[in-house]
């Protein structure tokens, strides 16, 4: 994956500037939990960053137990730090060469990581041997044909890398059907992330994701100025929640 994480500034930005309301965590949990085949059931989160989704589960999905994988050890300093849990163990890894006996997870998640994997179809096998028959694995993203993130209307520059970096749907399937998994469906499913624009500019200051990584100090503040006008000017009228919209494609294992 990605070694932008391994920087300790942005794990730390991450941890703070990817924070969810916990109506709309307790709402993305639920959708996941939906494809959950068994009580107490074993979960794997390949790519869990700082823990938020990992310690959610382990929090809302009766008696599950969950092993959160990440290749960054600054992002399993924050989650430990963080979003500790009894039920959950994090480890370093790679979505590659998981650290994990084969069939023994019944849900598989990967959340805004696929986008990174340097070798998606070997990933896609991965999942695959850890995940047990009847199994399914989740996949949270944003495909390249529905890029609608909200930072393109004031970064409008990030859309093209995106384009590049982003795989389509048809791809992300085709890896995981050669994998051996079935298809079952992709939905669009969107939350809540902040109450007004002003919340959204507090949280992005800090630059908390990689995309941004891409953007000069002055591209950055530039960007960051016309979100802040947008910001003022809706504090005249009545602030509007900022929402995310993910596609979230289910895969089942024969």
């Amino acid at each position: 994956m990605s070694r932008v994480y391994d920087d300790e500034r942005l794990a730390g930005a991450y941890e703070r500037g990817n924070e969810m309301p916990e109506g709309s965590l307790r709402a993305w949990v639920g959708l996941i939990a939906s494809h959950v085949r068994r009580p107490a059931p074993r979960i794997i989160e390949i790519g869990s960053g700082t823990g938020v989704f990992s310690a959610a589960m382990a929090r809302w999905i009766e008696s599950s137990e969950v092993v959160a994988v990440d290749a960054s050890e600054a992002m399993l300093a924050e989650a430990r730090r963080h979003h500790a849990h009894p039920a959950v163990r994090y480890l370093r890894g790679e979505a590659e060469s998981v650290p994990a006996a084969a069939g023994v997870f019944d849900l598989a998640l990967m959340s805004r990581v696929i986008h990174h994997l340097p070798d998606r179809a070997r990933a896609a096998r991965e999942l695959a041997r850890v995940t047990r028959a009847g199994g399914r694995a989740v996949i949270r993203t944003t495909f390249r044909e529905r890029l609608d993130a909200v930072v393109y209307d004031y970064w409008p520059q990030l859309r093209a890398g995106d384009e590049l970096r982003f795989p389509g749907e048809e791809e992300v399937v085709a890896d995981f059907v050669s994998a051996g998994f079935v298809p079952e469906e992709t939905v669009s499913f969107a939350q809540p992330v902040t109450a007004s624009l002003a919340a959204y500019h507090a949280r992005l200051i800090g630059r908390p994701q990689s995309k941004f990584t891409r953007l000069t100090d002055e591209e950055f503040h530039r960007g960051l100025a016309r979100l802040e006008a947008a910001a003022r000017a809706e504090a005249t009228d009545r602030p509007r929640p900022v929402l995310e919209r993910y596609d979230v494609a289910v895969f089942s294992r024969p």
